[in-house]
């Protein structure tokens, strides 16, 4: 058994996964590194974190799938023989509105964004019920969620959901795991935002910039690592949620964009 406590960290091969995984191996973690197809950059995780003195391994699963997500954690225990936490970064993030909106592209969601975090907390918890041990479940949301927009429409909807989850589940796991979520601003180009949107877009806030991907890894390690916090959610944005916002910053930095 790892002397260590074990963090998986879901799509954890690139961005701001890796960001996570790697601020915690520097602290003290050793890391199960989540990717579906990126095995490559997976490893390059892999590697660093174990040049930052933690043991670490990738493990491949389609989360969308239900028995693919079920066999995660069981293959994460088969290796580390344990696990104390869970962070839930890998997401789908695919634009449409209410026009757009189709049940094909809510289910995608859904499947990505919000049951695979269920599931991974539920397998969490039948892990250290009977261990002993206590563990916290970290979920990404975003802060949209507390500052509703149209844009992104299914996306949020299944942020939304996760939220409710993030909620119940700390309800229905307690004491044995705590569950948070972490609410990050513009931290990293996505969509069709291009590098001077993404600068506008990121200094669109009351303190004048969103958060940074080591902003985010603090923060989800500040919740790992405090027994007394769950079913919150930390809102790591610079404010933005405290500024109304009647589209999507994409469209806010650039109001002829396309989607």
């Amino acid at each position: 058994m790892s002397a260590r406590p074990v963090a998986l960290v879901t799509g954890a091969a690139r961005r701001l996964g890796r960001e996570i995984a790697l601020d915690l191996a520097a602290h003290g973690f050793d890391v199960a590194v989540h990717y579906r197809h990126s095995r490559e950059d997976a490893e390059q995780t892999v590697a660093r974190a174990r040049e930052a003195g933690a043991q670490s391994a990738c493990f491949a699963a389609d989360l969308s799938d239900e028995a693919g997500c079920r066999a995660l954690v069981p293959a994460v225990l088969a290796h580390f023989k344990r696990l104390d936490a869970v962070v839930n970064s890998a997401s789908t993030f695919e634009y449409d509105n209410s026009e757009r909106f189709s049940y094909a592209a809510m289910d995608r969601h859904w499947r990505a964004n919000t049951a695979p975090a269920i599931l991974l907390a539920q397998a969490l918890h039948d892990h250290l019920k009977t261990s002993g041990r206590t563990g916290c479940v970290v979920n990404l949301l975003d802060q949209k969620l507390f500052n509703l927009n149209p844009d992104y429409f299914s996306y949020t909807l299944s942020k939304a959901g996760l939220q409710a989850a993030t909620t119940m589940l700390a309800q229905a796991l307690a004491p044995t795991v705590r569950v948070c979520g972490i609410a990050p601003g513009v931290t990293l180009l996505s969509g069709k935002m291009t590098g001077s949107e993404f600068a506008q877009a990121h200094q669109l806030t009351p303190l004048g910039h969103s958060s940074t991907p080591a902003d985010i890894a603090r923060s989800v390690r500040f919740l790992i690592e405090s027994p007394a916090i769950t079913g919150t959610t930390l809102l790591v944005d610079g404010g933005q949620h405290l500024q109304p916002q009647p589209r999507d910053v994409m469209f806010l930095a650039n109001p002829s964009k396309d989607a």
